[in-house]
């Protein structure tokens, strides 16, 4: 699988997005997340064709009183982008988020999901129930 990067400055200025890159490798693969406040986790999922940026105006009030975890999915935003459109596959994705969770020992979260987010957060949801809330 060959992967490209997009530079960081790519994203310099966007609006209403004051989010550092935050990265997490699973699988080999490179991940942004946003990863804002304290407690109990919240879990965005975006769909297509958009990033964490989706959940720009709704990480800073959540983040107040809960933990906000909003990734960019492979192909998206600041994480790794495959060059094969033929390495993208459902099972790369589930895959790739399931790792995600393990890496940043998620437990008891809420998933909040939009799109081909929801295809993955509630599949993910009913396959490790004990890591939701």
């Amino acid at each position: 699988m060959e992967i490209i990067r997009t530079p960081d400055d790519r994203f310099d200025n966007l609006p209403d997005y004051p989010f550092a890159p935050h990265y997490v490798e699973v699988t080999g693969l490179r991940l942004d997340t946003v990863d804002e406040g304290k407690g109990e986790g919240v879990l965005c999922l975006h769909g297509e064709p958009s990033g964490s940026f989706l959940y720009r105006k709704m990480i800073p009030p959540l983040a107040a009183q809960h933990r906000v975890v909003a990734p960019d999915l492979v192909g998206f935003g600041r994480s790794d982008k495959l060059i094969d459109p033929a390495d993208y596959s459902f099972k790369l994705h589930r895959d790739v988020l399931v790792g995600f969770l393990e890496a940043l020992d998620l437990w008891g979260i809420t998933a909040v999901v939009q799109d081909w987010g929801g295809l993955l957060g509630l599949t993910i949801a009913t396959q490790l129930p004990e890591r939701f809330a």
